[in-house]
């Protein structure tokens, strides 16, 4: 009888720590790890469908927000599972390289460039190229990211496309090496102007209770569109990234439920993102 009582001892002490062992697991298993833009971070995006994907999945989401040229180089590197960022180009590069899988485009919003409501530089209404050639020429104060952002990246493009190079060196452009809420303070501090997504803005206005000192003044052309897309790390380049739970994301933020919310997110009674996913 002894013998009989320590065998069933002993099997329930392996039973446990088979349990202990087990549960950790597979808690780590469901745990998708994403880098992120600034703007889907600071706007409060994330953490208002993050709940709801992990009641629908059963995954819990961690991010990190950083520009989507750091993104990029941290699925690049193998540190994440999963891209959420901004900037087209450089995504479809990503992809031809075989550092990520699966790009789908899931929302969008536009950039503007916003400046003091005195308006010093005169830029109110004009095209985005011809504002920054205004901007150029008045040697007015521009504060930029400079981080090789998916917004800063756009911004590059577009002071290329007003016709002449980016005037980095130029005392009057500031390079800020910060996130974009820190940006426009900074514009603001210095009486500037800045371009930003739309979705940060309304962010930045609503913290302010709708009254900022910095005003849209250019918006609405084409050239100004800001699409999100959501890649999967490629599972043949980094073992470890966890495959399945990015496409699970990938196909919830296509998906009816996270497209709906997405329309519903606002602030100021105003739309931060727009749902466009195929």
């Amino acid at each position: 009888m002894g013998n009989y009582r320590k065998s069933v001892l002993l099997i329930g002490m392996v039973l446990t720590l088979v349990v202990l062992v087990a549960f950790p697991a597979t808690a780590a298993d469901k745990v998708l790890m994403m880098a992120t833009t600034t703007s889907t971070d600071n706007t409060g995006l994330l953490d208002y469908l993050a709940p709801h994907f992990t009641k629908a999945t059963g995954i819990a989401l961690k991010w990190t927000s950083v520009g989507t040229g750091k993104a990029l180089k941290l699925g690049e590197n193998c540190d994440v599972d999963v891209l959420l960022v901004h900037a087209p180009p450089a995504e479809k590069a990503y992809v031809e390289k075989g550092f990520g899988v699966d790009r789908r485009e899931i929302m969008y919003n536009d950039f503007v460039i916003i400046g003091p409501d005195s308006d010093p530089a005169g830029i109110k209404g004009k095209s985005v190229v011809d504002a920054l050639a205004t901007i150029r020429d008045k040697k007015a104060v521009f504060a930029s990211r400079g981080d090789n952002s998916g917004t800063n990246k756009k911004e590059i493009a577009l002071w290329k496309a007003s016709g002449k190079a980016v005037p980095e060196k130029e005392p009057w452009y500031v390079q800020t090496g910060q996130g974009m809420l820190a940006t426009i303070n900074i514009a603001a501090e210095r009486g500037g102007y800045t371009m930003t997504d739309r979705g940060t803005y309304i962010k930045y206005a609503d913290t302010l209770k709708g009254n900022p000192p910095l005003k849209v003044l250019v918006e609405k052309d084409a050239i100004l569109l800001n699409q999100y897309s959501v890649l999967a790390i490629n599972p043949k380049r980094c073992a470890q990234a966890k495959y399945d739970l990015a496409t699970a994301f990938s196909d919830w933020m296509a998906g009816a439920e996270a497209q709906t919310l997405i329309r519903d997110f606002k602030l100021l009674g105003k739309p931060l993102f727009v749902p466009n996913a195929k």
